[in-house]
């Protein structure tokens, strides 16, 4: 297997710079998740590490050989693209071959690989159809099956779930990781879900606007992201922001807000009359009559085993989860206390984490 790494990379097209001093590095087996919105360079850093598009600067690493004039062919990967790029003339046997037949492999060898990939991905029993036969969830099995028979270094994922239905997707997401645990093959994967990206990742790299944002695990852009971006990014219900200043005084630190003051924890390093932005995610308020935010319900979203509460406050919008059996009558008061521990405290000007 190999890792990969990225050292200053940038890509320009013309005299416009999209890319710029992107730099990390991908362990053997991991599979690293590049997480982003539409036009934020995830899928441009995917094509030149497939060698699909040329580096206009820095170095890129395969299994510490640098590939950056290496023709795709040679460096040893395998790609699945999102409209599963299948042959439709071809059977599926056939396009699982492909790579193989061309490569002159010995016929036995082809059909051993093919055979195996078939049986790992549950294709067995159509390997003799063809494409259009087949539903959106084979497609990509056989696409994956393709990738496979290579037996290639590295794996690399371009959003390949995206034209799935979500609960084809959920299926699809247990199918790769597990493929992935099987083979342990390092992997590159692609997708603005970030659903996709948490319960699939070693390591997710967050970007934006052709730079990263941060490089952690699920848990760590979750719990603790670098910037009011990712933690907007990240977390299935979005997070409320809620703008201040900060108040220390003698006791607490705090911050007083439009909608009322949030307690930070004790010995945290914000100062004085800082303006500063609270980030709270919905599951980390509690509803009080007592409570220091004040807002006005406004809906209840059920959602099966929970609800989320929209309410309206001097900020805006205001969301938290609540019982399913709960009950808000629209217009009402509801209040809310927030944990110290459980805020997140971004800059006001730089919007990055304090």
């Amino acid at each position: 297997m190999a890792t990969v790494e990225y050292k200053g990379i940038g890509k320009s097209f013309g005299a416009v710079n999209v890319m710029r001093d992107i730099s990390f590095l991908i362990e053997d087996h991991q599979f690293v998740v590049l997480l982003g919105p539409s036009g934020c360079g995830k899928t441009t850093l995917l094509r030149m590490t497939a060698g699909l598009e040329t580096v206009t600067m820095g170095d890129l690493m395969i299994g510490g050989r640098r590939v950056n004039d290496v023709h795709p062919r040679d460096r040893d990967i395998a790609m699945v693209f999102q409209n599963y790029a299948l042959y439709p003339t071809m059977k599926v046997r056939e396009n699982i071959a492909f790579s193989l037949e061309v490569a002159k492999l010995p016929v036995a060898e082809i059909n051993k690989r093919v055979e195996h990939a078939a049986g790992i991905l549950n294709l067995t029993d159509y390997l003799d159809r063809y494409p259009k036969e087949l539903s959106g969830g084979q497609r990509q099995r056989v696409a994956m099956g393709r990738a496979m028979v290579r037996e290639a270094k590295v794996f690399l994922f371009d959003e390949p779930l995206s034209n799935l239905d979500a609960k084809l997707r959920a299926h699809m997401r247990t199918e790769i990781r597990q493929l992935h645990n099987r083979l342990k093959t390092t992997t590159i994967y692609v997708t603005h879900d970030q659903i996709e990206a948490m319960t699939m990742a070693d390591k997710i790299v967050v970007m934006r606007g052709g730079k990263i944002e941060q490089i952690g695990t699920p848990d760590d852009v979750y719990d603790t992201p670098a910037s009011k971006y990712v933690a907007d990014f990240i977390g299935s219900s979005a997070i409320n922001f809620l703008t201040g200043t900060v108040v220390s005084g003698a006791g607490q630190p705090a911050v007083d807000t439009a909608a009322g003051r949030i307690l930070l924890p004790q010995g945290h390093g914000v100062r004085d009359g800082q303006k500063v932005i609270c980030g709270v995610r919905p599951n980390d308020v509690t509803v009080e009559p007592e409570g220091a935010i004040k807002t006005t319900a406004l809906l209840v979203e059920r959602m099966g085993h929970e609800a989320q509460l929209c309410t309206g406050s001097a900020q805006g919008q205001f969301f938290a989860i609540v019982d399913k059996s709960a009950r808000f009558e629209e217009g009402i008061e509801v209040r809310f206390d927030i944990l110290p521990s459980k805020v997140h405290v971004f800059d006001a000007e730089t919007e990055m984490r304090i």
